[in-house]
């Protein structure tokens, strides 16, 4: 409830309309004061919200509790107990994406410390000296043979070792996977091409129903690699970017997952509109526990220290994620009120169904992500 200053004239500011009391019977406004402390920007946006009254929280509750019962609710007519669908959407949205942005979930770390260098230094001298060992146990091998073919093949196996040695392909993986300190090779193409001229001049008269994704593509690793972009700040700037992106790729498949709902629910009984609102409950419970999962992960480093908290934020971390992989049956049995069996049966398809197509999405976004890199 407001706590704006109520207005002496009893004449709505909207419409014209006798006011009583403190809201107008004709189109709902409050007769406050047109012009109010500065505050009062920052508690009615808070008001507006959480709704003093208990709307809010009895949403919140119901919500993270009671799976399917917001939706029942809804559907049945009574609006104004909770807070409306949409709204709750874009309210818990716009606050874990800002919360992840003041604290970001995961931090990435691709430079090799001083610790991480001489670890790798002993592990490779380790590893160097493990193959020089073989090679000595070859030569002394070789002393004990008479057999010429047996001796040939042993020394094969030891000029190959020893090749490899030189080379350093026993101490691959001992660095960084994706070697994020480097920028990308100058031999390295797109698709077989090793510059842009290379590849505008190979591809002129090999136009295809797959060029209008490549071109775009082998730009921009051509540019990439002309600009000397090391790799982890490509990795870097691609899961950056991808994150931010995420709230976008959620709301365009929001309608994707209320038409699955919508094929394998009875056209007559459950319009497409029920599906919407059942996804809007749905999505905006999955963004409040990833929410929790990422307070819980947060916390659980901030107290490694110690010997307690990790193992029962972990606890609770997995109690959570069983919790939220099983909600959608429950919301689902809830709400649509099918047999036991045949609701976990349908909705264990349009889970599947689901998981595939977000998959793709998530896929596409990357790829669009990637082209977005500056």
């Amino acid at each position: 409830m407001s706590h704006g200053k109520i207005r002496e004239d009893k004449t709505c500011l909207n419409c014209g309309y006798q006011v009583e009391e403190r809201f107008c019977p004709h189109c709902g406004q409050e007769n406050t004061e047109r012009r109010q402390p500065f505050y009062f920007l920052f508690t009615h946006f808070v008001e507006d919200f959480t709704h003093y009254d208990g709307q809010f929280w009895g949403t919140v509750k119901n919500l993270l509790f009671k799976p399917g019962r917001l939706t029942n609710t809804y559907l049945e007519g009574k609006r104004q107990k909770f807070v409306p669908p949409v709204k709750l959407y874009i309210f818990v949205s716009f606050i874990t994406f800002f919360l992840f942005a003041l604290f970001p979930p995961f931090k990435i770390n691709y430079g090799h410390t001083e610790k991480k260098e001489h670890d790798v230094t002993k592990t490779s001298t380790t590893k160097n000296q493990t193959v020089q060992n073989i090679v000595n146990g070859i030569e002394a091998e070789k002393l004990e043979v008479k057999d010429s073919a047996k001796i040939a093949e042993l020394n094969q196996a030891q000029t190959y070792i020893q090749d490899s040695l030189k080379k350093g392909s026993f101490q691959e993986g001992l660095i960084s996977t994706l070697d994020t300190d480097n920028k990308i090779a100058d031999d390295s193409g797109f698709l077989g091409y090793k510059t842009q001229e290379e590849y505008d001049k190979g591809t002129a008269n090999k136009k295809d129903i797959f060029s209008f994704i490549n071109d775009p593509f082998a730009h921009k690793f051509f540019s990439l690699k002309e600009e000397g972009v090391k790799k982890g700040d490509i990795l870097r700037n691609l899961i950056e970017t991808s994150f931010h992106n995420l709230p976008k790729a959620l709301f365009i498949y929001l309608p994707i997952f209320a038409f699955f709902l919508w094929i394998f629910h009875s056209k007559r009984k459950w319009w497409y509109f029920d599906h919407g609102i059942f996804t809007l409950h749905y999505f905006s419970f999955l963004l409040v526990s990833i929410l929790i999962l990422a307070l819980l992960i947060k916390a659980a480093g901030s107290l490694a220290e110690y010997t307690f908290f990790p193992s029962l934020i972990s606890l609770i971390i997995f109690a959570v994620s069983i919790y939220g992989l099983i909600y959608f049956f429950i919301a689902h049995r809830r709400v649509y009120k099918s047999h036991g069996v045949v609701s976990i049966i349908i909705g264990a398809i349009i889970f599947f169904l689901n998981l595939i197509a977000f998959t793709f999405l998530v896929t596409g976004l990357a790829l669009v992500s990637f082209l977005m890199l500056h």
